[in-house]
């Protein structure tokens, strides 16, 4: 008997898409899949940011996506710095 296990999304993210196996190449190519190129619109020539994360593996974005993170980031500094609170000097 196989128990389904039911998680409890009941919708599932739809923003979330798993493209299939890519085979790495002699020298690390890797081929974008078709329906992921189309959804991302990515095409030749394109620039693409791979970020990393030691536990989780690699993401690739698209430069002009990483360009508006990148922007909101430094948006942030345009702000004045809130001030530290006040710390109690050791005596």
């Amino acid at each position: 008997m196989f128990h389904h296990h039911h998680c409890n999304h009941s919708h599932p993210d739809e923003k979330k898409h798993i493209f299939g196996s890519v085979k790495v190449g002699d020298r690390g190519q890797i081929v974008i899949p078709k329906e992921a190129r189309e959804l991302f619109d990515i095409k030749p020539g394109d620039t693409l940011i791979v970020l990393g994360d030691e536990d989780r593996g690699i993401a690739i974005v698209k430069a002009d996506a990483f360009k508006k993170i990148a922007l909101s980031i430094l948006q942030m500094f345009e702000k004045p710095p809130e001030e530290p609170p006040e710390e109690p000097r050791e005596e």
